[in-house]
């Protein structure tokens, strides 16, 4: 049974930094596509970035660009998401989700975590 479970939100001050992470764990996940997604309150949950969990390609979405850097890591079987020079707007619930190859949808998610950024 695939499991996702995120970890590391919280609460920081306007152009500051934080790390969430997404342990994975319940099968091989070769060829899957890794994404963060993020929910604010009151608005439509919305794409963050994808890696590629062999070949470790990236995409972010255009708010984000520059901003945030998502990694995996193979042995430990996590994919973390670095965000640098946070803003209020960046405030929501993180969600870490998974795709198997050549899916159109994400099969799997986990059950978010919280990053509040003050202003």
């Amino acid at each position: 049974q695939v499991q996702l479970v995120e970890s590391g939100g919280g609460l920081v001050q306007a152009g500051g930094s934080l790390r969430v992470s997404c342990a994975a764990s319940g099968r091989t996940f070769s060829g899957y596509t890794m994404a963060w997604f993020r929910q604010a309150p009151g608005k439509e949950r919305e794409f963050v970035a994808h890696i590629n969990w062999s070949i470790g390609s990236t995409y972010y979405a255009d708010s984000v660009k520059g901003r945030f850097t998502i990694s995996r890591d193979n042995a430990k079987n996590t994919v973390d998401l670095q965000m640098n020079t946070l803003k209020p707007e960046d405030t929501a619930v993180y969600y870490c989700a998974a795709k198997g190859k050549f899916l159109l949808t994400y099969d799997y998610w986990g059950q978010g975590t919280q990053v509040t950024v003050s202003s």
